[in-house]
């Protein structure tokens, strides 16, 4: 057989949980085709000697529903390994939409998902209004990674409803606009359904996103149409399980459980491993399963930390001697800063200025906190406290930061800790849970916000190499197979001969994360934060190489994974 690739030399860890064993794999076109000794060459070779062969990992939580018409490489996910990401989370999607009403859609992405609207307007080519139309534009693209997509609840509703949608129950002709929909969609293959009744999911304008406004009878309505044709997954759904309200938790567990198991429809969710809440949602995981249900819990490995920087959001830009600055060009800023005696004072400023007005809803900065915040010097732990730091220097909190921000010409981060910090003995409960996956990077939202699409490099560098709480086999299963099982991608997550040919290849001993930076390459100029990876020789994407010792190629071998009712 003439084999279009051959990896040679490597040990594969092929995602099963088995230990690694050194073997060649063999791929023709976008399948693997033998594991095994290979004696025959391949058209191309990879030497993988000392090197880990995987399959690629699979994200199951990102919103690239924008990034995609601008990004072919699909950054920053692409750069740590991920060759599959699911989309259209939280109800966030950029179809159906109606032409002369796209800004309503718009209005639930710019501040939910930190999506700057003039980088839609600019870089979107706006040309379809159904969601399977929204498909076949995704399809034609061209790609280095692979997308499947869900059909977005606060999208959907605003489409059918325009701007009631932010402010009514829906009518029966609202809903049954919204079945015939989402019913074409599913069958034009969309991955799932999700939405969103979180209180960080704001519009533009101060109010909850569309799909906060849905009763529990409209949700059931669109979820039955999955019941019916046996086909997707609900994302989102769950916030309040845990509410401290009794009636209100008592109220969310009786509408999950009708959808999980009298529609018979598998739930997907976040699970944040707090101390009092991680374990409390993994009893609640145990407890659907018993009655008949699934609920997926999306684990994160380290807490979803919001990064601050000088050229982007600082906790002191709404105290109003500090916007006034903030509002100048980022080049007069530093030339104000540079004066000893203006840092002195602005810094005495932020630390005693008043915070309390300020929400910080969802990612946004909020009142700082000077023993939890870290200055990001390394990919991974241990980063230091600025409280630490400015120790060190023998200065105010405040003034480390600001001095750190001139030294670097605005480009040192701070890692402002998560509003729910998570547990690490719950954590490693969370992950080590047979009903939970690690996944929840958000990739293609927060662009200026979060990198967090850096999760699977940190959970391989930091809990399998640097803590050894999971072996390499664990580690590359919780981010290949299992995903792969959970959203029913039933051709990959493994490798194995007939499995889709997405692999990747790093050093053990050397992957993890680098230290992001910010860079001005939207559509119009806009910042987004940029997060490569250490470690990979390559990554493979339906058997062609689309990165090589960390630099991207020109290979766009990547697919729209048409699921559901589809038949493809």
């Amino acid at each position: 057989m003439a084999f279009d690739l051959v990896i040679r030399g490597g040990h594969v860890v092929d995602g099963s949980g088995r230990e690694p064993v050194q073997a060649d794999v063999a791929c023709v076109g976008d399948r693997i085709v033998e594991v095994g000794r290979i004696g025959e060459r391949g058209h191309e070779e990879i030497d993988a000697e000392g090197q880990v062969v995987t399959p690629g990992f699979i994200d199951g939580h990102t919103h690239f529903d924008a990034q995609v018409f601008w990004d072919p490489r699909g950054v920053n996910s692409c750069w740590q390994g991920v060759t599959t990401a699911v989309m259209g989370n939280c109800g966030f999607t950029l179809a159906p939409v109606e032409s002369e009403a796209r800004a309503l859609v718009v209005r639930n992405l710019e501040r939910a998902e930190d999506i700057d609207p003039k980088v839609l307007a600019e870089g979107i080519p706006w040309s379809w209004e159904t969601f399977p139309e929204y498909l076949d534009a995704i399809d034609a693209l061209p790609k280095s990674i692979h997308y499947a997509a869900n059909l977005g609840h606060s999208a959907l509703r605003t489409w059918a409803m325009g701007e009631r949608a932010f402010e009514e129950t829906a009518n029966e002709d609202d809903l049954a606009k919204m079945a015939h929909q989402l019913e074409a969609s599913l069958r034009a293959g969309a991955i799932g359904f999700t939405t969103s009744r979180s209180e960080h999911h704001e519009t533009s304008d101060d109010r909850p996103v569309a799909s906060r406004l849905a009763s529990w009878s409209e949700l059931h309505h669109l979820v039955g149409v999955m019941s019916r044709l046996g086909v997707g997954l609900l994302e989102g759904g769950t916030e309040n399980i845990l509410s401290p309200d009794p009636e209100i938790q008592a109220e969310t567990w009786r509408e999950v459980r009708h959808i999980a198991v009298d529609l018979g429809v598998p739930i997907t969710a976040g699970i944040i491993a707090t101390e009092s809440g991680g374990r409390k949602m993994l009893d609640q995981i145990d407890r659907l399963a018993a009655e008949g249900g699934r609920l997926i819990g999306q684990s994160h490995c380290r807490g979803i930390s919001v990064l601050l920087s000088f050229l982007t959001r600082m906790p002191f830009d709404r105290l109003p001697e500090w916007n006034a600055l903030r509002a100048r060009p980022i080049e007069e800023q530093k030339r104000v800063l540079a004066d000893p005696e203006t840092r002195t004072r602005l810094a005495e400023i932020a630390m005693n200025g008043d915070y309390s007005a300020w929400r910080g809803i969802g990612a946004m900065p909020r009142e700082p906190d000077y023993d939890g915040i870290r200055i990001y010097a390394n990919g991974l732990p241990p980063n230091p406290t600025v409280r630490a730091v400015a120790d060190e220097r023998g200065v105010s909190p405040a003034r480390a930061m600001i001095d750190l921000a001139v030294e670097s010409e605005f480009d040192q981060l701070f890692i402002q800790p998560s509003l729910y910090p998570q547990d690490e003995s719950v954590l490693l409960d969370v992950l080590r849970h047979p009903g939970t996956v690690m996944t929840f990077s958000d990739s293609g939202a927060h662009l200026s916000q979060i990198a967090d699409a850096s999760i699977q490099t940190y959970l391989l560098g930091h809990w399998v190499r640097d803590r050894q709480a999971f072996t390499l086999a664990e580690g590359v299963r919780m981010l290949t197979r299992d995903p792969a099982e959970a959203w029913g991608f039933h051709d990959r997550g493994l490798v194995r001969e007939g499995m889709a040919a997405d692999l990747n290849v790093f050093d053990p001993e050397k992957i993890g994360p680098s230290v992001p930076e910010i860079v001005a390459d939207l559509p119009g100029g806009g910042q987004r934060l940029a997060q490569k990876a250490e470690g990979f020789a390559a990554t493979i994407v339906g058997g062609q190489v689309t990165i090589r010792e960390g630099e991207s190629t020109d290979a766009r071998p990547g697919r729209l994974l048409r699921k559901g009712m589809s038949g493809r």
